[in-house]
């Protein structure tokens, strides 16, 4: 377990972590969102010992990091898969992480297996694509078998086969009771694999909630209705007492209504329908409507490309 406690950091006259608390609790995925310049990387560095709040708290398993005794059995993480020494080979860099933090020296083979990165175990690291350091930095966060792990950015320069099987990893340690925390900026993978979410925006706290219950409270649903019998099905309807909105497709819809009732009031009054869907946001536009006050990078589209000057306005005609 990860504990917060009001957790800030300050630099200067930047607030980057604003009063941060939350729990990270074991047994599920928690996914760790924010736009850019949020406060998720800093945040995770404080976790880690790496930098020191300024004001607040932060604890893993009780205790604070620079008190575990060999600490990658408490914890594993993957900031930077960068963070290695180009000259060593794989097994060469697991091995030292292994010898510095008292974990067998058979674990670092176990956790080149897990990774597959056994064909290239005796090979320099400085030579790995994108993708092969990221799984080296999965596997040194492996290593002291923790029961809690913490990732940043865990897809990134991996393949679709790669993509797969980190997912399915973090849900395997999720199932046997681990605490998993991972920050990624890929909604979709984030869709797929995480069971609750912590969002922060400019340092602060926007939600600690589950998967579910996010996209209900910052999106739209609604259920979406096509039938040949538009009119009658509207009079049943609203003689239900169901508020029904007339798109200009021909369609209907039902903000937060029941599927189930609604084509059961259809059956009753033999009225055919096309179609009867629920319509729910994804997570990304979900993360999009809760976090759009606290962008701090906007993008803007590129400015049209400039002019030509009259001539006397410093051209010079070619002789």
């Amino acid at each position: 377990m990860i504990e917060l406690e009001g957790l800030t950091k300050r630099y200067g006259e930047k607030m980057a972590v604003n009063n941060l608390t939350f729990t990270v609790r074991p047994g599920i995925v928690t996914g760790f969102l924010g736009p850019n310049g949020a406060g998720k990387s800093t945040t995770m560095r404080m976790m880690l010992g790496l930098d020191r709040p300024t004001a607040g708290d932060v604890r893993i398993d009780g205790k604070h990091y620079d008190q575990l005794k060999d600490p990658l059995k408490y914890i594993g993480a993957l900031l930077d898969a960068k963070a290695m020494h180009g000259g060593r080979s794989a097994y060469n860099h697991l091995l030292c992480l292994a010898q510095s933090n008292g974990i067998p020296k058979k674990r670092v083979q176990e956790v080149l297996d897990t990774v597959g990165l056994t064909p290239v175990a005796r090979k320099k690291a400085k030579g790995f694509s994108l993708g092969m350091g990221q799984r080296l930095g999965i596997a040194g966060a492996l290593l002291g078998d923790p029961r809690i792990l913490m990732f940043d950015e865990p897809v990134n320069g991996l393949d679709p086969e790669g993509i797969h099987w980190i997912r399915n990893l973090m849900k395997s340690l999720a199932a046997q009771g681990r605490t998993v925390f991972v920050s990624s900026h890929l909604m979709s993978e984030m869709a797929l694999t995480a069971d609750h979410l912590v969002v922060i925006g400019q340092g602060r706290l926007l939600a600690d909630t589950s998967m579910a219950d996010f996209i209900a409270q910052n999106s739209r649903s609604y259920v979406r209705i096509r039938t040949p019998h538009r009119e009658r099905l509207l009079d049943v309807l609203q003689r239900a007492g169901v508020t029904v909105v007339q798109t200009g497709n021909g369609t209907l819809e039902v903000d937060g209504g029941k599927s189930e009732r609604i084509g059961e009031l259809a059956a009753q009054h033999r009225i055919v329908l096309h179609e009867l869907s629920p319509q729910q946001a994804s997570l990304e536009e979900a993360f999009m409507q809760l976090t759009a006050e606290s962008v701090e990078y906007h993008a803007h589209s590129e400015a049209p490309p400039e002019q030509p000057r009259a001539w006397g306005d410093g051209w010079r005609k070619e002789s």
